[in-house]
């Protein structure tokens, strides 16, 4: 475990030098009887601090932020009436003022020495926090060691992003509640921070010293929707032979490349996925971790990132984290959904890199609700304010792929492509063989130049002649290619570009 850090050694660790400002004012007298009296002395001795939280504002790598963050000398964090009110008024002066949040919880819960108002203070804190995100300001959550109760069914669990310290015990319920009301100990291991990660319930157990580094970046990117514009001046731009359209990769197939070879150049193991293009192409990457209600699927990457200086969020699906025994599952597009609404939340671009074999078929996944998920994932989509761009990465294959289509624009590799099946399975179907599986991956037209004449593909992007021959050089020119298509749909106008999206599958192949 990680040594317990003070509100004051915390802030001070991750804020600018100098740059602390404080918000607090004193506490006035409390008309409480005098044993509690006496504990709220005791405490503001033991911990030089009148209450439970601190809130201020500094600076996080030159960039103003509002702070709140508990003190666990105090009366073990616990919140009471006059830490709520403190905690909502500096809420609301972060709202008021534009400016992201960092919150770092530390509590054993609510105050019991206020009863149940001090319980219901937990409503007014959430509702502060609400308006906060609702007025598209990032709200960045470290939970630190211990957060239990009320605490972490409020402010702990509504950031952004959620990331804990190492080895912080997190829970709903305490662990010496537990064993006082069930007279055995609560099973080991379960309300930590390390088990909370692998459960895709925080996106991240990070050391004291790295939580400045990660809160840049992450705020790099959720900020960024005011400034992008500052941001891309100098991105490289693409040039022509990055693929301004599909002539350059011959639309009438003048390369040589069958609807099949693309299937089967989809398919190399070598292929660079979503891993690498954030590797080589993408800056202020902050990884996502799970849906945040338990479940987590490898098949799924999500992440914040800039692509040529815009900000964006990633929903990718990982090649290495799918296979024939472990597919796309439902929690996989659930972990989807999350990014959809982050991108909502802060009218941020939502990119969406398509690359599955298909999803899963097994009761798991029907059990799990698949074909509502991809019903949810298209409505969201479909309907979603912030701008899209949807990118066939490699593999297109069914419901898994549809999924994450609809966009304001959509672009594929040059072997990248999209059908309702593997084209085996449709030859199986239409043909009862899976012989036939070339011929049915050219008649049902799912290569990237085919979609492009369709006008499903508004841009493909060669590969010269193989993305897996060339990793670098392809991630790159994808990487141009998204920062530019970026800058335009941030550019566009919200209604317009919502309207031509719409428009678009509403009108498609008809």
């Amino acid at each position: 475990m990680t040594g317990r850090l003070d509100a004051r050694a915390l802030r001070d660790l991750v804020l600018d030098p100098g740059s602390w400002t404080s918000w607090d004012t004193p506490i006035g007298p409390r008309d409480v009887d005098p044993g509690y009296a006496a504990e709220l002395r005791a405490a503001a001795e033991r911990s030089r601090q009148d209450e439970a939280v601190v809130t201020g504002e500094g600076r996080l790598r030159g960039r103003r932020v509002a702070v709140v963050a508990g003190e666990f000398g105090f009366l073990a964090g616990s919140i009471g009436v006059a830490t709520a009110e403190r905690l909502v008024a500096a809420v609301e002066r972060a709202t008021d003022e534009g400016l992201p949040l960092l919150a770092a919880p530390v509590s054993g819960g609510t105050r019991m020495q206020e009863g149940t108002v001090a319980f219901l203070q937990m409503i007014g804190i959430t509702a502060a926090i609400a308006r906060h995100k609702a007025a598209g300001l990032p709200y960045l959550v470290y939970l630190r060691d211990p957060t239990f109760g009320g605490v972490l069914a409020s402010w702990g669990s509504l950031g952004h992003v959620t990331i804990a310290e190492p080895g912080a015990a997190i829970g709903f319920l305490g662990p010496r509640v537990y064993a006082a009301l069930h007279g055995e100990p609560f099973p080991e291991g379960v309300q930590t921070a390390e088990h909370l990660a692998r459960r895709g319930l925080i996106d991240a157990v990070v050391a004291h010293e790295d939580v400045a580094d990660l809160a840049d970046r992450a705020l790099s990117v959720l900020s960024a929707r005011r400034t992008w514009h500052l941001d891309v001046r100098d991105a490289e731009r693409p040039t022509p032979e990055d693929g301004t359209d599909a002539g350059l990769v011959g639309v009438d197939g003048a390369d040589g490349r069958t609807a099949w070879d693309v299937v089967t150049a989809s398919r190399r193991r070598d292929r660079p996925g979503v891993r690498r293009l954030l590797r080589t192409a993408a800056t202020d990457i902050v990884g996502l971790s799970g849906t945040g209600a338990g479940e987590k699927d490898p098949g799924l990457l999500l992440a914040l990132a800039r692509f040529g200086g815009a900000p964006c969020v990633v929903l990718g699906q990982d090649r290495r984290g799918q296979s024939l025994s472990a597919p796309l599952g439902p929690a996989a597009l659930r972990e989807a959904r999350r990014g959809m609404r982050l991108a909502a939340e802060l009218h941020l671009p939502l990119v969406t890199l398509i690359d599955t074999p298909g999803a899963a078929l097994s009761r798991e996944a029907e059990e799990g609700g698949l074909a509502a998920e991809i019903a949810r994932c298209l409505e969201d989509l479909v309907t979603l304010r912030a701008p899209t761009l949807a990118v066939l990465l490699g593999q297109g294959t069914g419901g898994g792929a549809l999924a994450l289509v609809p966009a304001d624009r959509v672009l594929a590799a040059a072997n990248g492509w999209l059908g309702p099946l593997p084209p085996e399975g449709a030859a199986a179907i239409v043909h009862r063989t899976v012989d036939r599986a070339p011929e049915m991956a050219a008649e049902q037209g799912v290569r990237a130049t085919d979609l492009w004449r369709a006008g499903i593909v508004d841009r493909v992007v060669p590969e010269r002649p193989d993305a897996a021959d060339e990793p670098v050089e392809f991630c790159r020119r994808l990487g141009r290619v998204l920062g530019d298509e970026l800058a335009g749909l941030l550019g566009r106008e919200d209604a317009e570009r919502h309207r031509s999206r719409l428009h678009r599958y509403r009108h498609l192949g008809r």
